[in-house]
């Protein structure tokens, strides 16, 4: 199985099978297990085995066919399998951290991401030191001898910096600090996190892995002693566990997410360039384009853009007049869906931040982001380029 490629253990890696020998992985909607003896229930909570469940909340043979594929997927020893995204990203962070520990974060993030940080590290005594995430001299800064961990996303939401991963897993680790990282817009198929010093990769699982709009999940990746000394514990006793029918249905995103995900980057490419080249918009934001800051860091390190792209049509006015023409697009916010969605960050998804921490992130109230379909490549530019009209 080690020497499958990518598309191949997406398919197959930690199939477990039933007496029945189903083709489909089969759903364990349980939420307990029945023990043949006590003596068997008493051992079982001191030790379980590989193939041995106690409670939902604690393990599911559905949930861990989910975190082994991913595992395999991703290069890692292990992984967790959450309720959301967001539950990962608090999971990760916050059974690894105590009072009094220092943490250095990239300041460009998800909005829920900085309230984690922000609000509720800060309230149980953890300092948090935030950075320009593309320079690595504030890095360098920021990191200190007594620096628990650093966390970032590799390609930043909404505005899609991308963050030198080598450069700074290395600083991090001079220090002996974890590094733990959002990898949702990379996705598991253009990742190479942990090769590149990865010591902890967080998705959410309701995007790419998904990739259809049906189910909320999450997963926590790293070594076996992390996420089975570190991460199980926080996780099982405060029930943020994944439900075997979503997990189910992970597992079923897995099996056409490269072909999903590549689909998807080359259409972004399409309509980034077509993008770029019309004057009416004040910006184009896409790691793909060679005009963008960290365009080789993007090839070297992903191979491709990504799925989403941003662009700036100039005022909230003009944005709202381009959501609402759109004909093919859907007004949402989430992203790596099978439909292309648009959003306005600036109102949604970062609405809670100050007006300073929107100007110092780029998040206009112009911005959109626009997240990739597997819809046809010109309709889709067709709808972008008749919204842009009523924008305008």
């Amino acid at each position: 199985m080690e020497e499958w490629n990518k598309r191949t253990k997406a398919v197959h890696s930690g199939t477990r099978r039933s007496q029945y020998n189903e083709v489909s992985e089969a759903i364990f909607l349980t939420q307990g297990f029945v023990y043949d003896s006590a003596e068997q229930a008493e051992a079982r909570f001191l030790q379980s085995g590989p193939d041995e469940f106690i409670y939902a909340r604690y393990g599911n043979p559905t949930v861990r066919m989910f975190e082994e594929r991913i595992a395999a997927l991703e290069g890692a020893e292990d992984a967790f399998a959450t309720a959301s995204g967001m539950a990962a990203v608090n999971g990760a962070l916050t059974s690894l951290l105590k009072a009094g520990d220092h943490v250095v974060s990239a300041r460009a993030l998800f909005g829920s991401c900085l309230y984690i940080l922000e609000e509720i590290l800060g309230r149980y005594g953890v300092e948090v030191t935030f950075v320009d995430g593309t320079d690595l001299d504030q890095w360098k800064a920021a990191i200190r001898p007594d620096t628990k961990a650093v966390f970032f996303e590799s390609v930043s939401n909404p505005t899609l910096e991308v963050i030198d991963i080598r450069a700074v897993a290395n600083l991090a680790h001079a220090v002996g600090a974890t590094v733990i990282v959002d990898n949702v817009f990379a996705t598991p198929v253009f990742s190479g996190a942990i090769e590149l010093g990865v010591d902890v990769v967080v998705y959410s699982a309701t995007k790419h892995i998904d990739g259809q709009g049906r189910a909320l999940g999450g997963v926590i990746l790293g070594t076996k002693d992390f996420i089975r000394k570190t991460v199980e514990p926080y996780l099982k006793h405060t029930g943020g566990a994944l439900s075997p029918f979503s997990a189910w249905l992970m597992l079923k995103g897995l099996e056409t997410m490269d072909l999903r995900v590549r689909a998807q980057a080359a259409t972004a490419q399409k309509l980034a360039e077509a993008l770029a080249a019309d004057g009416r918009l004040t910006s184009v934001l896409y790691p793909g384009l060679p005009g963008h800051p960290q365009h080789g860091l993007t090839q070297s390190q992903m191979g491709a853009g990504g799925t989403v792209l941003s662009f700036d049509v100039g005022s909230k006015d003009a944005a709202f007049k381009f959501l609402n023409a759109l004909q093919i697009a859907v007004i949402s916010n989430n992203l790596g869906d099978a439909k292309s969605i648009a959003t306005h960050p600036a109102t949604t998804t970062h609405q809670r931040l100050s007006d300073d921490q929107k100007v110092t992130l780029g998040i206009t109230s112009g911005l959109i982001r626009f997240s990739v379909g597997l819809e046809d490549a010109d309709d889709l530019l067709a709808d972008l380029k008749g919204a842009l009209d009523a924008a305008n």
